[in-house]
């Protein structure tokens, strides 16, 4: 009689991958809420919006927004992150934490994190994304982080003269983004939207954001681990970009739109679901097995 019923049990093999799902979608003054065990999302003009929610990766909820219990129980049994963040998703503040079918991944990445030539070996593979040419077996993690900071300064250089963009450093002070320029506003908000996105990956693969290779002393060193690996396309190059494309003139909405464009375009969900097990010589996520 099973294959007679109308609802059918979801299990965790029957939910979207990370790489299928939809990246993002940013909310701000409104409820969210469930509506017949799915999503509704209630915004401040009384409009009612259905989420799909099974399709999802991340919800980034910003100021003036509300959630219900039932609502985070809805997106946790979907394999939906909620990110909490500033505006437009200018401030990342705190992630749900998803419950997990196991710990195995998490087991892996504390013990490889806790073991300096394992932890050293893995900072090596994610330098050599950005250095294939290099020889690095024998590198510091120092030597690396000062080829990495050079190689990022002659990036911003590079691009600034690429698209005619005056640039004089990066700058940003928490809180007060208006003393800030365009090229800096907008990458201080791309850099916060990418890493919401790779936060929620991470918790959905059974990772930790906390455990990192590289960075240190910072609350989550993992998702900036990654998300240097990315910031090439979608924050450096689109900052520049989207620089000369407003004449200097800040334009928020612009900034999510072409930034999500460019996540959807660059398939990140899709890279980072295999980066992060090549990273760590997973070789299947989803087991477990040990």
């Amino acid at each position: 009689m099973s294959n007679m019923r109308l609802f059918v049990k979801i299990t965790r093999e029957s939910l979207p991958q990370v790489k299928d799902k939809y990246p993002f979608i940013f909310l701000e003054r409104g409820r969210l809420e469930i509506d017949d065990s799915s999503l509704k999302w209630l915004d401040a003009d009384g409009n009612i919006i259905r989420l799909p929610v099974a399709t999802l990766n991340t919800i980034l909820l910003g100021p003036g927004t509300s959630v219900t219990h039932e609502a985070i129980k809805t997106a946790a049994s979907s394999n939906c992150s909620i990110c909490w963040v500033g505006e437009d998703s200018l401030l990342f503040y705190a992630a749900g934490i998803q419950p997990t079918a196991s710990t195995r991944n998490f087991r892996r990445q504390a013990i490889l994190s806790c073991n300096k030539k394992n932890s050293l070996e893995i900072a090596r593979r994610m330098f050599n994304y950005r250095f294939p040419e290099v020889d690095l077996s024998a590198k510091s993690l120092k030597e690396m982080m000062g080829m990495e900071g050079s190689r990022v300064r002659a990036l911003y250089q590079e691009r600034a003269q690429k698209y005619g963009v005056g640039w004089k450093g990066r700058n940003f002070t928490p809180g007060k983004m208006e003393l800030s320029d365009t090229t800096n506003k907008i990458l201080t908000s791309a850099n916060a939207a990418l890493y919401g996105i790779i936060c929620s990956s991470v918790h959905a693969m059974g990772y930790s954001p906390h455990l990192g290779f590289i960075h240190s002393g910072s609350p989550l060193p993992f998702v900036y681990d990654l998300a240097d690996l990315y910031k090439e396309y979608l924050c450096i190059d689109l900052a520049f970009a989207l620089t000369l494309e407003m004449a200097g003139m800040y334009n928020k909405e612009l900034v999510s739109a072409r930034f999500r464009e460019r996540v959807i375009k660059f398939n990140l969900l899709a890279k980072i679901s295999k980066d992060i097990p090549n990273l760590l010589g997973v070789d299947n996520v989803n087991s477990d097995s040990e």
